[in-house]
């Protein structure tokens, strides 16, 4: 074990007070004047899809396609971490994977975007009258391009590769200003003020994305034991809510990668599956698979356009350029984390897994959940929407399990596997914040706690500010995406150029 001495030695100091002195500013600003900090956080909001938004979505599809060039060409033989066997299972690698990410949509955006959507159809589509059959498939395509392929291929692709090859390969320290070791080499990992803020912006940003879920837990959490238990719905049940899930998030982190997460999203998957086969069996399994063989295909079929689409900004830059911008936010931190869990996978592996599997998986997830809403919503206006409307993405989930068999164990369930991917997504993100902090793929624990707690804390502060507050955070996320998107841009050049140095290594031809 460290010393004392050593772990202190190991922390960029500059990146730690800064990330964390902006966040701590951000709150007690907005403790002090919190319609000027919404104002202003909407003002950059503003600003930023209006000249940045564009650029997400070209980023986005770039990423996608040259993954998957890199994953199914000659380079996808290539082997990264430079050990000969991965250290971790399949079903476990994935398992984190997928939890990792799920934890802001896994059940809340899964049951309120498709029905959204279906009660207000997409400009795309806008021939469709909406809350008709003919408005399920537009709906569920929809929500299939914000959580699809683009999502997943900017968390653990590109940047990913990178990573391995500066840490793995070059020996740099394991932090998001590796991503531009393949253009300044070893002089971005000294210190320098461009990788300081390379390292600030992308801890910033994944903080303020992991945050987000953590306050909305607590006002979800809230609701849902409220309808379900007839707890009362106060400020006071949701601060307990979260400060378990912190506490507990900072025990998964400290026991690492090999085990309290792994264990935590391997548990975590297998209640996913369960509840999937439940809603399948209770609830309309033949209109959800025809639903999604349908959407899916309509995906396809729209999958550049969709992507592309820029008319009606509004509503663009309240749905897809948001969720964009949300996952851009977390692409340096997640490609950090994919490289702590992918030693000795290869390119194609990793392609498949993070850009095709989880994304086909989700979209499938989506459709069980919000295809279900939406049946039940066709076959009795108002049996989801009403709830929908007056109370928001929670009442969605609870609504739709209340009209099913068994509807207090199903709605149990979903709020337990609820409440367990937002502590997965806390503990990864404060572990791997840890590792960017320190540069080492295996921070001390003190560093984890530290991270799992500041993240809780500003989100109960937020919450007894209002809920305002968290939007606004999570607004906020937009605008900390400009900075990280040039960044990955970068990944553009870099990706193929170490996948060519390490193919001529391995002698790959």
């Amino acid at each position: 074990m460290a010393r004392p001495d050593e772990m202190t030695a190991k922390v960029d100091m500059p990146v730690l007070l800064i990330s964390g002195g902006l966040l701590l500013a951000f709150v007690v600003v907005g403790l002090i004047n919190q319609e000027f900090i919404t104002s202003f956080v909407s003002a950059l909001f503003t600003i930023s899809v209006k000249y940045f938004g564009s650029v997400y979505q070209f980023l986005m599809l770039g990423t996608f396609l040259i993954a998957l060039f890199l994953g199914f060409s000659k380079f996808g033989r290539i082997r990264l971490g430079n050990i000969d066997k991965p250290e971790i299972s399949n079903f476990k690698w994935i398992s984190v994977i997928m939890c990792t990410l799920l934890a802001g949509g896994g059940v809340f955006w899964a049951a309120a975007e498709p029905l959204n959507h279906f009660l207000s159809v997409p400009p795309h589509f806008n021939d469709i009258t909406s809350g008709t059959e003919a408005a399920v498939t537009p709906a569920l395509t929809t929500s299939f391009v914000d959580w699809g392929f683009l999502a997943w291929a900017i968390l653990g692709t590109l940047g990913t590769f990178v990573l391995m090859y500066a840490h793995y390969h070059r020996g740099a320290p394991l932090k998001p200003r590796a991503l531009l070791y393949p253009i300044f080499g070893d002089k971005i990992m000294k210190n320098s003020v461009l990788g300081t803020l390379v390292d600030v912006f992308s801890v910033i940003s994944v903080a303020a994305g992991t945050i987000g879920p953590i306050g909305f837990l607590g006002l979800q959490a809230g609701y849902g034991m409220s309808a379900l238990f007839g707890l009362p719905n106060t400020l006071a049940v949701q601060l307990i809510i979260i400060a378990l899930i912190v506490a507990a998030a900072a025990v998964s982190a400290a026991t690492g990668i090999h085990k309290g997460i792994q264990i935590l999203s391997s548990y975590n998957v297998v209640l996913a599956l369960l509840l999937v086969g439940a809603m399948l069996v209770l609830g309309p399994g033949l209109f959800i698979f025809d639903s999604y063989l349908q959407s899916f295909g309509s995906y396809m079929q729209n999958f550049i356009g969709m992507s592309t689409y820029r008319g009606n900004n509004d509503w663009l830059n309240g749905w897809t350029v948001f969720f964009f911008a949300w996952f851009l936010g977390y692409g340096p931190m997640m490609a950090i984390f994919t490289s702590r869990i992918s030693r000795g996978r290869t390119i194609r592996e990793i392609v498949l897994a993070v850009a095709i599997i989880a994304p086909v998986v989700t979209t499938f997830w989506f459709t069980v959940v919000g295809g279900t809403g939406i049946f039940q919503e066709l076959a009795n206006p108002g049996s989801v929407s009403t709830a929908l409307n007056s109370n928001g993405a929670p009442a969605a989930m609870i609504a739709i399990t209340e009209q099913l068999p068994f509807g207090l164990v199903l709605g149990i369930l979903f709020l337990l596997a609820t409440i367990i991917f937002v502590l997965t997504t806390t503990d990864s993100m404060s572990f791997t914040i840890s590792m960017a902090i320190t540069g080492d793929g295996d921070p001390s624990k003190l560093m984890r706690v530290f991270w799992a707690g500041v993240m809780g804390a500003v989100a109960i502060i937020l919450l007894t500010i209002g809920e305002n507050s968290v939007s606004s955070l999570q607004s906020f996320i937009v605008v900390t995406a400009v900075p990280v998107s040039l960044l990955m841009l970068t990944t553009f050049w870099s990706a193929p150029r170490v996948c060519a140095a390490l193919a001529k290594e391995q002698d790959i031809t």
